[in-house]
């Protein structure tokens, strides 16, 4: 329990303010009551700061309150404090610096950031049972498609460049070299459709729990033909021709899949 837990509703405020207003107290006291579970209190403290982070009263940058402030103005212990920071900082929300100087901070919106806990949670889900790798194919045909029309609209020289960079000889590079390589040029092809939305739901769809395994079970037809489609991708890209890019990607994506569904029933 909380410090200060038997003092009165308008005390409890006082001190909770300004992260917690007496009706948001009585409401979760409700909740508790209705649903007979307790809310563990730096849970409550990092949900008040994580509202008040996306809807944007703390900027991208600000200084959070300091934890002696916060365990002030909470009657929270300096531990809980601190666990809530770390709930914060886990979801990519703050980030914390050591020093003089340093603090917790809001962190700067970045789409790879927030991809990379769907990622996590993408990749428990597989191993858990409830996704697997034709429900993963099927939004990829659904999402990427589109995706790479858009690069041929927007994608910049960088871009290009690094993709280009991803391409190699499947006779010469080793297993490590094609996976780093095929994950990266998608990735990076997300990245240049220039829309962060799409980027952050696309990026965590490129990387399962046990690619290394599947990947050693292809055959070095599949490489072949995988490089093949990436660049013929890339030079629809650079020609900023949509219409191609766009047929391009869905007969690879296409071919993934095959792939996928031939070799996932073979022996591990």
């Amino acid at each position: 329990m909380c410090r200060g837990a038997g003092r009165s509703l308008h005390q409890r405020s006082a001190y909770l303010n300004p992260y917690i207003t007496p009706s948001q107290v009585i409401r979760c006291v409700i909740v508790k009551s209705e649903q007979g579970v307790a809310v563990p209190a730096y849970r409550t403290l990092a949900e008040r700061l994580r509202v008040d982070i996306v809807s944007g009263r703390l900027k991208p940058g600000e200084r959070l309150p300091t934890e002696p402030q916060l365990c002030g103005s909470t009657g929270l212990s300096r531990s809980t404090v601190r666990e809530a920071l770390r709930l914060l900082a886990s979801q990519h929300l703050i980030t914390t610096m050591r020093g003089v100087t340093g603090g917790s901070f809001v962190t700067q919106p970045n789409p790879s950031l927030f991809a990379e806990s769907l990622t996590n949670n993408l990749r428990f889900l597989m191993s858990c049972g409830p996704v697997d790798g034709h429900q993963v194919f099927e939004v990829r045909e659904l999402l990427e498609v589109p995706a790479a029309g858009l690069a041929a609209r927007r994608a910049g020289r960088e871009d290009l460049a690094v993709m280009r960079a991803t391409l190699c000889d499947p006779e010469t590079a080793d297993l490590d070299t094609l996976l780093t390589g095929s994950r990266l040029f998608h990735t990076v092809l997300a990245r240049s459709c220039g829309n962060p939305v799409l980027q952050m739901v696309l990026e965590p769809l490129y990387t399962v729990g046990n690619e290394r395994e599947i990947g050693g079970r292809y055959t070095l037809d599949y490489w072949r033909r995988l490089q093949e489609h990436h660049r013929a991708l890339l030079d629809a890209i650079e020609a900023h021709d949509v219409a191609a890019a766009r047929s391009v990607a869905a007969r690879h994506l296409a071919s993934l899949h095959e792939s996928y569904a031939e070799i996932r029933h073979l022996p591990v």
